[in-house]
Order: C-alpha cells, then sequence, then structure tokens
C-alpha cells in the first residue's frame, strides 16, 4: 500500500486563483493524524490525497456509493472521515469492465465544499468487490460558523460582479462618461447560494455566476465567483468556457446548457450514409438523415449506441449568420437546425464551412472513447452531441473553438485560418473538455485550468495522429491544430506543440482574469501536456492512452495540480502492472519537464527582492502600495485572500518584520499612503455603505479617524499633512476633491468654475493633482478629460492639460517637477480593440504641457500606470500589439514596469523578474527605486527593485 499524505491547498489568492503549486507534504505516520500546516492558509486534514496498491475487501451485496463510504467508514484511522454517510454526497458512479469509480462530494453542515471531493476505486468480478484505493481533497480541519451573520445575497451579487467588472477593465483605469459599448447585456450576477471554501479553517463564501459582456469588445462572460458570505471580498474566480486558442486570439461565449440535440426532429426522416469532402481533399462516409417529405438530406447521425442500445444522435448544426450574441443567452436559436443539402454527396460550400469535417470528426471522436475506453459519449451515458459550425463574431471572422458545457461551437476562421472544425485534433480537443467536466471537472482557472487544457490536447491531438495514420514518428505529429492555415506552413500554424520542451522553470503566474489567459491555462498548459505526450512516444498510444485516460477519469478531481496529475498517471500506469523501464518512462516524462514535488521552488524573483509575501488581493489600483520615508504601505488581504484587505505597513530595506496596522472588524481598507510618518488609508464597511479615512502613526500608536460619511469615497491620496480623496456629492450629481491641511478637521473643497467630475487626486508639495472631467453644458454633447492642479497654499488651480473627446485617463503621478498621466483618445477605434495610450506631461516650472508619447506615433505605448520621481518615470506597460496577436502567449503580454526619463529617453526594465509587475510607486527623490505587486511567486507579492535593466 502507498499512501501519499498531504495537506491540500486550494491557492485562493484573489488575484491568482488556483495558481499554487503542489501540495505540500505532511510529514505524519501513515495512520497518524497531520502535522499543523506551514502557512495559515493551509487547510489541514488527516486524509491522505493518494492511497494506492490496496487489495481490501468491500461489501457486494449493497450499490457501489454505499460500499465505497463503508470502505472509508471501516478505516476511519486511514482516512480521518469521521462521518462518511453524513459528509459525503454521491456525485457519480462510473462502472465498466468490472471497475467501479466512486465521486464523492464533501458537504460541510450541508453545504458545498469548493473543489472538495473524494475518490473510491474498486473492482467488482464474480460476486466480489475490492477496494483498489482511493484519491482526491477532503478536508478534516474545517471549522466554519454557518450561523455567522452573512451578507444579503443582492449585495454579495454586487460584490462578485464588482470584482469581475474591475478584472475585465483591469482596475487601473479612470474612464470619463464610460458606456457599455460591447454588444450585448452588461454583467449581471445570480445568487448560487452559500458553499465552504476550504482555507484556513474555511471561509463561509456565497457562489455568485456572473454573466454578461465584457464592456469595450463585446466578448461574452460567464463566470463562477465566490465572495467572503460575510464581508464580500472576492475569493476565486472560475470560467465555464473551455476555448481552444489563447487569449489574444478572439475568446468564445456562454450557451446556455441544453443537453438535448438542437434539431429535433420534424416529419418523417430515414439514416442513410452519404459522403463528403474534408478540407484536405479527402472524401468520407457521412452518417446523415434523409427528410422523406422534402427530400433533403441533413447532418444528423443516429448510427451510435450506447452499449445499452440507446441511440446517441450527433447533429451538426449550421451556425452561418449566426453571431456570438445570438446564441450567447438563446439556445437552441430560433431557426437554427443542422445542414441541409439536396443530394447525399454534400457539396463544396459545406466543405468550405467546416460542416464536413466538423460531421465526421465528431463521430471518429465519439468512436474513440467507444472503442477504446468503452465511454458512451462525452458524459459516459449516451448524452447528444450538437456542433454549431460557422459563428462569427461582431459580424467578423471569429479564429476559436469552444466547449460551452452541452455542445462544441466552431469559428469561421478567416483568410489565413479555415474554419476551426476543420482540424480532427480541435474536435477532439474540444469533445475531450466535455469528457473533463463529466470526470474530474477540473476547474478553468491556474494549474488546474492548464490540466484541463492538457488533457484535452493530449486527447485530442491522440484522436487526430491514430486515425489520419500518420503516426507517432511523423515530424509533425506534436502539432495541435497545424491543418488548420491556407497558406501558413504547419509549423507556423500550429497553435500548440506538445514537444515544445516547455518545463516548470517557463511557468508563468498570471492574472486570472480573461485578459491573461485566466492564470495561463493555456500558456501551461503544454508543461504537463508534454509529459503525457512523451509518455505517448515511448509506450505507444494504446499503452499510454489507455493509462492517461484512467489517471483522468479515475484519480484526479476538480482541484488537482501539476504534481496530483504526475502522481495520477503514475498510480495509473501502476495499477496496469507496468514497472521497470516502462514505469521509469512515466516518471522521467515528468522529471524531464520538473513536473516533481519541489517544482515550484524553481521560480525566484530575480533581481527583485520580496518585500512582504503573499498580498492576496486583486491587483486594482485601490491595492496599489505606497512609500515614503523608507517606508512601505499596502493592502493586503491576510489568509490568502479569505479576509477583507488590512493594511500592512514595512521597512523598503527589509529590516524589521512588516506588521499589520488596520483592525480586523470586517472593513475592507485600501487606498493606504504613506509619508514615513503615518499610514492614512480608507476603510469602507462590510454593507458597503459607510466610510471612513483612518490614520495610525508608522512607529506604533492609535489609530483615528479623520474622517467618515455615507457618501462614496474614492481616488485617495496623502503627503505631510496633506489629505485629499475624491467624493461623490448628491446634490450636485458630480464628484469633488476634497482635502484635510494640517491638524484641522475641517472639510475643503478643491474649488472650480467648471461642470463635471473632478477625482483620482495625488498630493505633493501642498499641491493636489486630479483628474478633470469637464463636460460643457451647453451645445453638443462633448467632454474634456485631462489633469488639473491645486495649490492649497493660495487657492489658484491650473489645467495641465485638457484633451476634447478622449476616452479614458490613468490616475496620475505627481513629482516635485511635473505631474504625468496617460489618456486614451480612440480606444474604441483602434485595431482590433487593441489600443495604445498618449502619455502626457505638465511641467511645473515651464507651466507647459505636452505629449511625452503620442498613442498613433511609431513609439506608441500602452499604458496602464505611471508611477514618478523626480528623475524617472516608471510604465505599467502592456506588450505591443504586436506582441498579442503573434499567435504565442508568452510573458510579454503581461504588464511589465519599463522606465524613462522626464523627458521620455528610455532606460530599460524596472525587473527582470517573470509575470505580472504592476502598480509601481517611487517616492518622490528615489531614482529608479520601485516598489510595485509581483506576481512572479506562487501569489502575489510585494517587490522591490532599482530599475535600468535590460532583460
Amino acid at each position: 500500500m502507498r499512501i501519499r499524505r498531504f495537506t491540500p491547498v486550494v491557492t485562493l489568492v484573489a488575484a491568482a486563483a488556483l495558481l499554487g503549486g503542489a501540495l505540500p507534504a505532511v510529514a505524519a505516520p501513515a495512520d497518524g493524524p497531520p502535522q499543523p500546516p506551514d502557512t495559515p492558509s493551509r487547510t489541514t486534514t488527516a486524509t491522505p490525497g493518494l492511497v494506492d496498491g490496496l487489495a481490501e475487501p468491500a461489501d457486494a451485496s449493497v450499490k457501489a456509493d454505499r460500499a465505497a463510504r463503508a470502505h472509508l467508514e471501516d478505516h476511519r484511522d486511514r482516512y480521518g472521515i469521521a462521518d462518511p454517510d453524513g459528509t459525503l454526497v454521491t456525485a457519480s458512479v462510473d462502472a465498466r469492465d468490472g471497475r467501479e469509480t466512486v465521486r464523492l462530494d464533501q458537504r460541510y453542515r450541508g453545504l458545498p465544499v469548493l473543489g472538495a471531493q473524494y475518490v473510491v476505486r474498486m473492482t467488482a468480478r464474480d460476486g466480489r468487490r475490492t477496494v483498489t484505493g482511493t484519491s482526491g481533497d477532503y478536508y478534516t480541519g474545517l471549522r466554519v460558523d454557518t450561523s455567522a451573520p452573512v451578507l444579503t445575497a443582492d449585495t454579495a451579487v454586487a460584490h462578485a460582479v464588482d470584482a469581475v467588472r474591475k478584472g475585465l477593465r483591469g482596475g487601473s483605469a479612470v474612464v470619463a462618461g464610460e458606456e457599455w459599448r460591447g454588444e450585448g447585456a452588461p454583467l449581471s450576477g445570480k445568487d448560487a447560494g452559500l458553499a465552504v471554501v476550504p482555507v484556513g479553517t474555511g471561509v463561509l463564501a456565497r457562489h455568485v455566476v456572473v454573466r454578461g459582456t465584457t464592456p469595450g469588445t463585446g466578448l461574452p462572460v460567464w463566470e463562477d465567483v465566490y465572495v467572503d458570505a460575510a464581508t464580500g471580498v472576492e475569493l476565486l474566480t472560475s470560467s465555464r468556457i473551455r476555448t481552444m486558442a489563447a487569449p489574444h486570439q478572439l475568446r468564445a461565449p456562454y450557451t446556455a446548457k441544453d443537453t438535448t440535440a438542437a434539431a429535433a426532429e420534424a416529419g418523417t426522416t430515414a439514416p442513410v450514409t452519404g459522403e463528403g469532402t474534408r478540407i484536405d481533399g479527402t472524401t468520407v462516409p457521412l452518417q446523415l438523415q434523409r427528410d422523406e417529405a422534402t427530400g433533403t438530406y441533413r447532418t444528423v447521425d443516429t448510427s451510435r449506441t450506447t452499449a445499452g442500445g440507446t441511440t446517441v444522435p450527433i447533429t451538426t448544426l449550421n451556425g452561418s449568420g449566426l453571431d456570438y450574441y445570438d446564441i450567447a443567452y438563446t439556445w437552441p436559436y430560433p431557426g437554427t437546425g443542422p445542414f441541409t443539402s439536396d443530394s447525399a454527396t454534400l457539396g463544396a460550400d459545406l466543405t468550405e464551412i467546416g460542416a464536413v469535417d466538423a460531421h465526421w470528426a465528431a463521430g471518429e471522436v465519439y468512436d474513440y472513447y467507444k472503442d477504446r475506453h468503452g465511454r458512451d459519449s462525452l458524459d459516459g451515458a449516451g448524452m447528444p452531441i450538437d456542433s454549431v459550425v460557422g459563428i462569427t463574431y461582431g459580424g467578423l471572422p471569429f479564429v476559436n473553438a469552444y466547449w460551452d458545457g452541452s455542445k462544441m461551437v466552431y469559428g469561421t476562421g478567416d483568410a489565413e485560418y479555415r474554419s476551426m472544425a476543420s482540424d480532427l485534433d480541435v474536435v477532439g480537443h474540444e469533445m475531450t473538455h466535455g469528457v473533463v467536466e463529466h470526470t474530474a471537472r477540473l476547474l478553468y482557472a491556474g494549474q488546474t485550468g492548464a490540466l484541463n487544457e492538457a488533457f484535452a490536447d493530449y486527447f485530442g491531438n491522440a484522436i487526430d495522429v491514430d486515425t489520419t495514420g500518420d503516426g507517432m514518428d511523423a515530424k509533425d505529429a506534436s502539432l495541435i491544430g497545424e491543418d488548420l492555415c491556407r497558406t501558413a506552413s504547419r509549423e507556423d500554424c500550429a497553435l500548440r506543440d506538445l514537444d515544445d520542451g516547455m518545463t516548470t522553470a517557463d511557468f508563468q503566474h498570471l492574472l486570472d482574469d480573461e485578459r491573461y489567459d485566466l492564470g495561463g491555462v493555456h500558456l501551461n498548459s503544454t508543461i504537463v501536456g508534454g509529459a503525457l505526450w512523451d509518455i505517448r512516444e515511448a509506450l505507444g498510444g494504446e499503452t499510454a492512452d489507455a493509462i492517461v485516460y484512467r489517471a483522468l477519469t479515475d484519480y484526479l478531481t476538480p482541484t488537482s495540480e501539476f504534481v496530483d496529475a504526475r502522481d495520477a498517471v503514475v498510480a495509473s500506469a501502476r495499477s496496469f502492472g507496468l514497472k521497470g523501464s516502462q514505469l521509469t518512462a512515466v516518471t522521467g516524462a515528468f522529471d524531464s519537464r520538473g513536473v516533481t514535488d519541489a517544482w515550484e521552488k524553481s521560480l525566484d524573483g530575480k533581481d527583485a527582492s520580496t518585500l512582504l509575501e503573499r498580498l492576496g488581493t486583486k491587483m486594482y489600483v485601490d491595492m496599489a502600495p505606497s512609500t515614503g520615508g523608507g517606508w512601505y504601505a499596502v493592502p493586503r488581504a491576510a489568509n490568502d485572500g479569505l479576509e477583507p484587505p488590512a493594511i500592512w505597513v514595512g521597512r523598503t530595506d527589509g529590516k524589521g518584520a512588516a506588521r499589520q496596522v488596520s483592525a480586523d472588524d470586517g472593513s475592507t481598507n485600501s487606498f493606504a499612503q504613506t509619508d514615513g510618518e503615518r499610514v492614512v488609508w480608507l476603510s469602507r464597511s462590510a454593507d458597503l455603505m459607510h466610510y471612513r479615512i483612518l490614520s495610525a502613526p508608522l512607529t506604533g500608536g492609535e489609530t483615528s479617524v479623520l474622517y467618515e460619511t455615507t457618501r462614496s469615497l474614492s481616488g485617495f491620496s496623502m503627503d505631510s499633512g496633506l489629505v485629499a480623496w475624491s467624493e461623490w456629492n448628491p446634490e450636485s450629481g458630480y464628484t469633488d476633491v476634497n482635502y484635510l491641511l494640517g491638524d484641522s478637521s475641517e472639510v475643503r473643497k478643491v474649488a472650480h468654475d467648471w461642470v463635471g467630475d473632478a477625482t483620482a487626486p495625488v498630493v505633493l508639495d501642498g499641491k493636489i493633482g486630479y483628474i478633470r472631467y469637464d463636460m460643457p453644458q451647453d451645445g453638443p454633447y462633448e467632454w474634456a478629460i485631462g489633469a488639473e492642479v491645486y495649490d492649497t497654499a493660495d487657492g489658484t488651480s491650473v489645467a495641465a492639460g485638457l484633451d476634447p473627446d478622449a476616452e479614458s485617463v490613468s490616475y496620475p503621478a505627481m513629482s516635485h517637477t511635473g505631474i504625468y498621466w496617460v489618456t486614451n483618445l480612440d480606444a474604441w477605434r483602434t485595431e482590433e480593440g487593441i489600443y495604445h495610450d498618449s502619455v502626457r506631461a505638465y511641467t511645473f516650472a515651464t507651466g507647459k504641457s505636452e505629449l511625452m508619447f503620442e498613442e498613433h506615433a511609431a513609439d506608441a505605448k500602452r499604458v496602464d500606470l505611471i508611477a514618478a520621481s523626480d528623475t524617472t518615470l516608471t510604465f505599467t506597460e502592456e506588450a505591443p500589439v504586436a506582441e498579442w496577436n503573434t499567435g504565442v502567449l508568452s510573458d510579454r503580454i503581461m504588464p511589465r514596469l519599463w522606465q524613462y526619463t522626464t523627458d521620455g529617453t528610455a532606460l530599460g526594465a524596472a525587473s527582470c523578474a517573470p509575470g505580472a509587475q504592476m502598480f509601481a510607486d517611487a517616492e518622490p527623490d528615489g531614482g529608479r527605486t520601485v516598489v510595485f505587486k509581483s506576481s512572479a511567486t506562487s501569489a502575489n507579492a510585494l517587490a522591490i527593485a532599482s530599475g535600468g535593466k535590460h532583460c
């Protein structure tokens, strides 16, 4: 018997959901209690993650799930599950070829535990039942008060929707007069009930399903969001959309789940065998239906049946003329049906649109899973297989494919890419997402999402290689989507290469929003997908496929990560009797890709020093750090994002221990600002109705309340006795900049003679810089936005630079010598919706405003925010448009810090560390040294670096 005992951890850092590394081993005897976890974020458990090599009898006279629970009950000392009948509910029972796999979902006081599932594997032969092993996550350390007061469902939904909206926007820009410019509906949320998130002793959460469209692009959104039920803090977000292509290519929308074939039979039909020509020119037989009333032939295949004789209809539906938005919320869409033809030999038009390939390939994938693995359709129970072919995006060509929970959807392709249904490995990939959803249910974010993609890639490519007969030795055998292009070479066309050699040293910890591949689900997938393909190259398809399929269907669970996949595949190989050189080939494949217990330790911060680990807060501007006088202040969500952010302070030289200065009173704390003497911040109550500006000495002492109100506050800044913030004014209907000066409690307003919003203040040397949103009251509906500077000494203001009809502007940055900001003049009218920005500067000494970088110039930037010292500007930049469109995801699409002199001369990178770098802050006289938020390590950290690097 082999027992792998560890402390499971769901890495719920809100900025990188499920991005943690291998589950750490717990040094405990096989049947003893676990040792305390090494961080408070991890839920202790006495339940082993993997038990292998058992041969223990079980009751054969009862149903399989009852026998599984009885086994766990009979071996409490081993599993630590005190009440299997009361805490485990049956998720599924898969019985085939004398094997039984029972999946049991954990409940805590009747509530589902996110991702917690335990698997019991048994054999049943000759009237006997034997338990062969177990695996999964069951959390015995939960101690949640499920009767504690919680936010109302409506309030929790508002928090979840706000979190998704900020993630889609990047959380950084101040958008003046923003409209919902995408097609479809704005974001909305629906309460899905309470759940327990297994971190620490557990967190009571509310599950919210958020749907809608992305502002500016119209791309649909369908995400499961878990927020703290007491505070509304976002804990985890996982997308339900499983796409083929990475985020620089168009992504796919939500389509409502519907497990009935969309093409309902109308009238009398008869099955016939026809034929069609695939895009590669080969002629293939096709199972069709003849409509006896019209004499036409439809792409409906009723020739496949389950082991029990039930028909499994395979329907290929005509999506030509339909767009994202048409099928986003209505399915079946009125009038949508299968492709039709006057002849049983389908014409060239159905070849070009991808209907022939899609219909033929769906049957091939079904046959593979049925013949090779004994699986009856994607759900194992004969579900209909529906494919929609020819979908566009905003009326434009759509280069992507996706599984939406009930069907496959294939885009049109474009001038270079054929229909996305035109390569068998793409069809196999999308249909395998359906298999994953009905077995391991791997969450679609971070490592688990990358595993979801890895298994889809493996099986999609395996089906392609075996069906086409090219064989594993073919030059292009490891390529996925290589047959999609019209003119490009197969190597250049391929979406991924399973022989790309990626290892865990290449792993990127990415932001978990849609812009950044949901934490790298595609970018990181070939690390494990490549290891699986290496096994196939070493052992051959028949052996490798059986091992990998069993690992997926019998071992893995929703929150499994890379090392869990290794353990599952190795255990599966042993279950088939592999040993010696064959077993070494399996373990060696993972070793060569760096998927070992210590893999995550290979990542480091390189040239940046970590000041504070595990901030646990999303990369939003209100969560940005501040630095002053050799100190830093930053919001940090204790317990890895599962509590509302608190304010932490520490020395930028790393000396001494960081400490929390805000109270644990359920409030959300943000906009931390420090001048080296004190820290001032904004505190918002859990019910979102009460705001306070709080202040505390850096060296210790009581917290004082500087200001409190029920009006909405934001855009907060302070320096040496001057505190400024933006506040909603219900009398005028606009936002004002208000401030406190010195020790006075008098709230003063920055006066101005124009009508509109004043927001996002930044203060230094008695000056308040802020964003001016000037909306003329007469004439056409126009506005001008830009920066203005107010001098508290004499009460005068100067317009630092206004741009008529600008679309958006960033929070400004100010040094002793000037003020700097980012503005975008035509965000919604640029190539493919990926825009550049203009960077504007105003110099105090000259009183001149100038464009440092113009968004249509050759050296245009893609800037989110600016940090300023008297000598150096640090831009949070995203990759150029050209790099988003290369077809290859890389670390370069992440926000990075690039530095310039105040006259615009490039100095280089602030840091060469991997991952996201955002929200830098610099002391006015600090030169190139900046503190910033970084995702280079396993969780968002606060780092410090001195720039000018050439990476």
